[in-house]
């Protein structure tokens, strides 16, 4: 697809922008026990998604501000919690497979360069800008998240015991921070520290992953996780995942990858991790300059953005056999 790019040229010379297309259409986030099944799982994944992704374009055609829509589509490869064959081997059969049911991957971006990427760590800047939202009656003895690695929607349950001699403390349910009347109350892990070092854990990965898509994550000013240019002139993939770069376009004339949206279709196993995603989306504290650039953008091409990063992620899942 050819699209016009459209760069912000002055709103802050220390944050530098992105182009942007109107969507960013994931056409799939599979693990590798779903590639390890064959071409026949992929075909399923493509044939349940074509429709999805047909009609994103469509409704977006009609959106106020769009005289010529941006779409560009991703796929996320999981090589951070397993690894398994090689770039070599799977991506001739990816590409193939979607472009049997008539799809085209725009870019591929490995799960790993999520958590860290061209001596970037997207996770850790990610992390370092949580901004918990207290429950209200807090006193501040619940731990802070960058202590324990679990981020919450409200008030959780009070611990069992108490101080010698005080007796149980009494069980009280766990309320949701703004909960129309009935809570639906969440506590996400988003990382444990091993001998190893510390693993992120999948919601989180995913909640960076959605903040990469939308072009607002920035280290020092600069974009994190740029699409390096893959077509047949660099031959064959590599044998190795780490010799891939962690984002890379595949189609030349692709719209930019970063979005003022994102839309993903999902397997329905996916629901808790993106709606655990939600949940971090709405308590991480971006940059102004980087919000700033977006909406103004949007205002001046006449497109409506959500101001909440949250309600900029759109889903469509559908149930496995």
């Amino acid at each position: 697809m050819t699209g016009t790019t459209f760069r912000e040229e002055s709103a802050d010379p220390r944050t530098q922008s992105l182009p942007l297309s109107h969507l960013s259409v994931e056409l799939g986030h599979l693990y590798m026990e779903d590639f390890a099944a064959g071409p026949g799982r992929l075909r399923e994944q493509f044939t349940r998604v074509k429709p999805w992704a047909d009609a994103a374009r469509v409704s977006l055609a009609g959106a106020a501000g769009v005289r010529r829509p941006r779409v560009s589509t991703c796929f996320l490869v999981d090589d951070y919690f397993t690894r398994f064959s090689s770039p070599a081997e799977l991506m001739p059969m990816l590409l193939a497979e979607a472009k049997a049911c008539g799809l085209t991957i725009d870019y591929l971006a490995r799960e790993a360069g999520c958590a860290a990427a061209d001596g970037v760590e997207p996770a850790s800047l990610v992390e370092g800008r949580l901004v918990e939202s207290p429950p209200v009656g807090s006193n501040g003895s619940r731990p802070a998240v960058r202590e324990i690695g679990w981020l919450c929607n409200g008030e959780r349950t009070p611990a069992a015991g108490g101080e010698a001699m005080s007796g149980a403390t009494a069980w009280a349910a766990p309320v949701e921070t703004g909960a129309r009347r009935h809570s639906v109350f969440m506590d996400v892990e988003l990382w444990d520290d091993g001998e190893g070092g510390r693993t992120w854990s999948c919601p989180f990965l995913a909640a960076v992953w959605q903040l990469l898509r939308l072009g607002l994550l920035r280290r020092e000013g600069q974009p994190v996780l740029q699409a390096v240019p893959w077509g047949p002139e660099r031959g064959a993939f590599p044998r190795d995942w780490d010799d891939l770069p962690p984002l890379v376009r595949l189609n030349a004339s692709a719209a930019p990858f970063a979005a003022y949206g994102t839309f993903s279709v999902l397997p329905s196993r996916f629901l808790p991790v993106e709606h655990a995603v939600r949940l971090v989306l709405g308590q991480v504290a971006l940059e102004e300059a980087v919000l700033r650039q977006t909406a103004e953008r949007a205002d001046r091409e006449g497109f409506a953005v959500p101001p909440a990063v949250a309600d900029r992620a759109a889903y469509a899942f559908y149930a496995e056999p």
